[in-house]
């Protein structure tokens, strides 16, 4: 007897046999889990945490009772804590029934690449948060001023164009008598918008510090900055620890909804992450998370409400209003996140729907708004946002490409890790592959030690690519099993696949294939940008773009011919197609640095038009025809040599 088991976040399942351990299931679906001791049960290395409960996306009812008892060994290594939260040792665990495990980021092997860096960008150095200097006059018995509005004249007197309304933090007002008595009446201020005493620190303080945080549906991207020079002094990413809980949006909203305690979940997973962040990066920098005065968060609409406590069920459904709109000013300590006790998170505006701040990030990193060309901008993710237009008129959608473009949903997909195969060639003639894994240098040989353990993104768009201008699959997607390759065959469910790695050239000890569900799932996913990019450019009255713009972590790695010749986005010349890597984040750091860009946000959210491509009458016919590689109508004369290439046989429309 086998049961379904899933492992997140690397998005690997598959059927395992029962009374197997997890440990031996992660082995055989190439998830990488820590185990120095080869599973001796001695090292308490591999701990995962079970997610109970029935998740809808994937069909599958997860429950503790699933696995086999408690061990000695478990009771011995796990804290109380730990036993409660649903953790066991991987290699003591054994599969009895249907079972969803989270491999908590500590006891993974491999670490999944999340692209941090974006683009070198001017901006005008002007913070939320600064520092002020200030000596006191001490108090007298003839001087009898509070210590609030002592400190605060000190600051009018020697700051002169500071607002005169000057507040004060409760907590940091509970601390204040001690501070400035301790220090000799000498203490450096920090203020929040020239209006709220956010912190008083003994003594001079130079530099503030701020984070900016990119929180995607799958993972988080983390930028540590001193707010007194603009230096970006560390960097950080992590899988969004929602995962677990659903690979896209939809699958949040419906836990959320199915579960009684499915937002709380959530909620305190993502603070928990954004706090481990901020411990790492202002550890690794000899500060601690108290010197952090203040965070600049940019998500999706659905991410937003989870992260501020807001249940998401009404953005799930139509109109897809959100509970607020515009930009908004949070007390870290209301959220959780623990920065300096009177710390401010600033989270952008959303536009519409589920266009959230993170594009509009994207949009006051790359300012099309400011340009007379018509630029099409596409970040690619689980959630696909994109803009079109210019200074005249910006239009902007989003659309649900779905996790197969970042390894999931594919058969032997996986994250952006070590062992994922991101590039493949086919040769047409011999229709043999080459491939090359992430974490090695060259392209795989025939000498060289297996370590291919599954595609991710770039690879499969590779893949299809490759299969399409090999003549192995047809323009509707289908398979060509007229041509005689020991690579092309059906698989154990009879339908078409075809083997990009044998077994011996891999490290999970199968052949890794790219099935005919693979490449439906891909084309799912690239019909949904295509689509959304044309109605666009149908609002807008015109029928071609003079650049592209590839935002994301997925848009920087993806090879550009590739793209088009699937079909991602439409026919434009490769040299105006550019990667710009994470424009969202990049944006999160602008408003942290710049408060003008803050303005500039809640401008460019109130400008930029939301269409709503699903409820367009021909939308349908669109995304049929956008189905086909690269399309079924629509010309691409700018790889029209690559096109006329392509064996005839395929050419076929199926």
């Amino acid at each position: 007897m086998s049961f379904h088991v899933i492992f997140q976040p690397s998005g690997r399942r598959g059927l395992i046999s029962a009374e197997k351990s997890l440990l031996e299931a992660s082995q055989e679906l190439g998830v990488d889990i820590e185990a120095p001791c080869g599973g001796a049960k001695v090292c308490g290395k591999c701990k995962v945490k079970i997610e109970e409960g029935y998740f809808e996306k994937f069909g599958l009812d997860s429950q503790m009772s699933h696995l086999s008892s408690l061990t000695e060994e478990e009771k011995r290594m796990l804290r109380p804590e730990e036993l409660g939260d649903n953790y066991r040792l991987a290699c003591c665990a054994k599969v009895q029934g249907d079972i969803l495990v989270f491999v908590p980021e500590e006891s993974r092997g491999a670490k999944q690449i999340v692209l941090e860096t974006g683009t070198d960008r001017s901006f005008q150095l002007n913070p939320a948060v600064k520092k002020y200097y200030v000596e006191l006059d001490p108090a007298t018995l003839e001087d009898h001023r509070d210590d609030f509005i002592r400190l605060r004249e000190a600051l009018k007197k020697k700051f002169t164009d500071l607002n005169d309304e000057i507040t004060i933090d409760y907590p940091v007002l509970l601390a204040l008598p001690d501070v400035i008595r301790k220090s000799g009446w000498k203490a450096t201020v920090t203020l929040w918008n020239n209006r709220e005493i956010i912190q008083v620190e003994p003594g001079v303080v130079e530099n503030a510090y701020g984070i900016a945080i990119d929180i995607g549906t799958t993972t988080l991207a983390a930028y540590l900055c001193n707010l007194a020079t603009g230096e970006v002094l560390n960097r950080d990413s992590m899988m969004n620890p929602q995962v677990r809980y659903g690979e896209d949006v939809l699958s949040r909203i419906t836990y959320a909804m199915m579960q009684e305690d499915g937002l709380d979940k959530m909620h305190r997973a993502i603070v928990e992450g954004i706090n481990t962040m901020t411990a790492r990066m202002t550890q690794a920098k000899g500060l601690s998370p108290e010197q952090v005065a203040e965070m600049v968060l940019v998500f999706n609409t659905a991410m937003h409400h989870i992260a501020l406590n807001i249940h998401p069920q009404y953005v799930g459904r139509a109109p897809f209003t959100p509970a607020l709109r515009n930009s908004a000013d949070i007390k870290a300590r209301d959220l959780g996140i623990k920065i300096a006790p009177g710390g401010n998170v600033h989270c952008l505006p959303i536009e519409a729907g589920f266009v959230g701040p993170d594009n509009v990030a994207v949009l006051i990193a790359e300012e099309p708004y400011k340009q007379d060309a018509m630029m099409l901008i596409i970040d690619i993710g689980t959630n696909g946002e994109i803009d079109f237009g210019n200074k005249e008129h910006l239009l902007s959608t989003s659309c649900a490409t779905g996790p197969a473009l970042e390894g999931a949903q594919i058969k032997f997909g996986m994250r952006a890790a070590p062992g994922a195969i991101e590039r493949i060639k086919i040769d047409p003639s011999s229709l043999e592959p080459r491939f090359k894994v992430i974490g090695e240098e060259d392209w795989y040989h025939a000498e060289q030690k297996p370590s291919a353990k599954g595609i991710c993104g770039s690879g499969i768009i590779d893949g299809v690519a490759e299969l399409f201008k090999s003549g192995i699959i047809e323009p509707s997607g289908r398979f060509n099993m007229k041509l005689s390759s020991p690579r092309i065959r059906r698989g154990a469910d009879n339908k078409p696949e075809y083997v990009l790695a044998w077994s011996q050239e891999t490290s999970l000890g199968t052949d890794i294939t790219i099935t005919q569900g693979d490449v439906r799932a891909v084309q799912l996913a690239k019909s949904a940008l295509y689509v959304g990019a044309k109605i666009l450019m149908k609002k807008r009255g015109v029928d071609h773009v003079d650049s592209i713009t590839l935002a994301g972590a997925f848009g920087s790695y993806i090879d550009k011919e590739s793209a088009l010749v699937i079909g991602m986005f439409p026919d434009c010349p490769l040299d105006k197609v550019v990667a710009v890597g994470n424009a969202a984040g990049d944006g999160a750091k602008l408003a942290l640095l710049d408060t003008g860009k803050r303005v500039e946000a809640q401008e460019a959210a109130n400008f930029v038009q939301f269409v709503e491509t699903a409820v367009e009458p021909d939308f349908q016919v669109q995304f049929a025809d956008a189905m086909y590689f690269p399309h079924a109508k629509d010309p691409f004369p700018h790889i029209q040599h690559i096109l006329d290439a392509v064996p005839k046989t395929s050419k076929k429309a199926v």
